[in-house]
């Protein structure tokens, strides 16, 4: 397998999910993901694998992991890397189902699975012996009043000095019988031999916690997760991906707040992202954008699920702020009139909006109201139902600059310089794209030459 992707990872036909392993390994970024390769759906997890000089050309490379132990022969779900001086230590979470679909073996019933963490290496990053490297570090959770035997995943490992540190997304049932989000620490000093150290919960919200990644960034430490039924608003996509600034003392695994909850992207198409540090040492993240509904190419084959894009995560201002990667933004050098947009290639667009004003990007709607930027993709969201289509962020204080990143089938916006973004996935952009003073219903007001910006590789 070895398409190549510009700008967005897509995925290589069928599905995929959670970017897992992503690690910068000796003048190469390897990003593995969730991958089900047999069906454009959700199925028994393998990880696909894609290589990158420069975060921008993406090869896929084929598989890097499959089933093939009894702990993990019902899927090698979400995980991380480690760089060694002898080669990359990954860490996942191998699924044993107890119950499976009779109709489908690729699903359990009611949830009935145990959930053990694993680990294997490789020199290269690109040759995994998946029949006889596998070791299982962690088993299943016994006690429940630690986490769950089922729901404790995604272990993100770290090194600090000579110590290695884990985190795992878990639950644990609460003083009202219900079950809330839960973190949990494990130490080590090899990497192989680990210890449970601490937990951690608070009243963030959702049920489970998926997807935990702790890092220092600014000077402090930030937490970023994915808490599952964190919004009960009716809309498909209860679980979505949230940053706080805490603090934490290594010596004892412990964590604490240090300020609120605040949501990663407010497109909340954005799931599970996963950071490292890139080639200049600055801190990255890409996240997974979800899809309802498949791509059709025109050979027929369909696929679904692809990667934001690259993403520097800086703490500026009591505030955790993501702006797009450097090496992508340095892709976009061509200035080009706006009659030549093909929005079948990438574009970006760098404008700027006051109260009233609006943009519209072949059917998708952007525009200033109440001082906060407001976004509607109704138009270019086919027939699906059942998702938010209508979307916002919070105040901006009299300042809304904009970096609109414009590909295929997703359209990521930063707003001054990631002080927040807003993302979405959109099916069939077609049509003007025009910037109007009028304060509108529906962007259909004609183009009045406020300045707008537009460039292409």
């Amino acid at each position: 397998m070895h398409r190549d992707d510009f700008l967005h990872l897509r995925a290589p036909g069928n599905w995929i999910n959670d970017p897992n392993g992503f690690i910068y390994y000796k003048g190469e970024y390897h990003l593995y993901y969730q991958y089900f390769p047999y069906a454009p759906q959700w199925g028994t997890m393998h990880w696909g694998h894609a290589v990158s000089r420069d975060l921008v050309s993406w090869e896929h490379r084929g598989l890097a992991l499959f089933p093939s132990k009894p702990y993990d022969r019902n899927g090698c779900f979400s995980g991380s890397a480690q760089a060694e001086e002898e080669g990359i230590s990954f860490y996942y979470t191998g699924v044993r189902y107890n119950r499976y679909d009779e109709e489908n073996i690729h699903l359990s019933v009611n949830d009935d699975f145990d959930s053990s963490q694993v680990m294997i290496t490789s020199q290269d990053g690109y040759h995994f012996d998946n029949f006889h490297d596998k070791k299982m570090i962690i088993p299943p959770v016994a006690d429940p009043s630690i986490g769950s035997v089922t729901h404790t995943r995604d272990p993100k490992v770290w090194k600090e000095g000579d110590t290695y540190y884990m985190v795992l997304g878990s639950q644990a049932e609460n003083e009202d019988g219900d079950m809330q989000g839960k973190l949990l620490f494990y130490r080590s000093m090899d990497g192989r031999a680990w210890e449970y150290a601490a937990s951690y919960t608070d009243n963030t919200g959702g049920y489970m916690w998926e997807c935990p990644d702790l890092f220092c960034c600014g000077g402090r430490y930030v937490l970023c997760m994915s808490p599952m039924g964190y919004l009960k608003d009716g809309y498909e996509y209860e679980n979505i991906s949230v940053c706080l600034p805490v603090s934490f003392e290594a010596s004892e695994c412990t964590l604490r707040a240090e300020g609120a909850a605040e949501l990663m992207d407010y497109g909340m198409d954005l799931y599970a992202p996963q950071s490292t540090l890139d080639a200049s040492g600055r801190r990255t993240i890409i996240g997974w954008m979800r899809m309802p509904v498949p791509v059709q190419e025109e050979n027929g084959q369909e696929w679904i699920g692809m990667m934001s894009l690259p993403r520097l995560v800086e703490y500026r201002d009591g505030h955790i702020c993501f702006r797009p990667h450097p090496d992508a933004a340095a892709v976009f050098k061509k200035e080009t009139d706006v009659r030549e947009i093909d929005y079948g290639k990438p574009f970006k667009i760098n404008t700027s909006l006051a109260e009233g004003d609006s943009l519209a990007i072949g059917g998708f709607c952007l525009w200033q109201e109440d001082g906060r930027l407001m976004a509607d993709r109704s138009r270019v969201f086919g027939d699906v139902r059942g998702y938010r289509t209508r979307f916002s962020t919070p105040p901006l204080g009299g300042r809304c600059e904009l970096e609109i990143y414009v590909d295929r089938n997703i359209i990521e916006v930063f707003v001054n310089d990631g002080e927040y973004v807003l993302s979405n996935i959109v099916y069939g952009l077609s049509g003007p794209t025009r910037f109007s003073y009028s304060r509108l219903s529906g962007c259909g007001s004609a183009p009045t030459g406020k300045p707008m910006v537009i460039f292409v590789p």
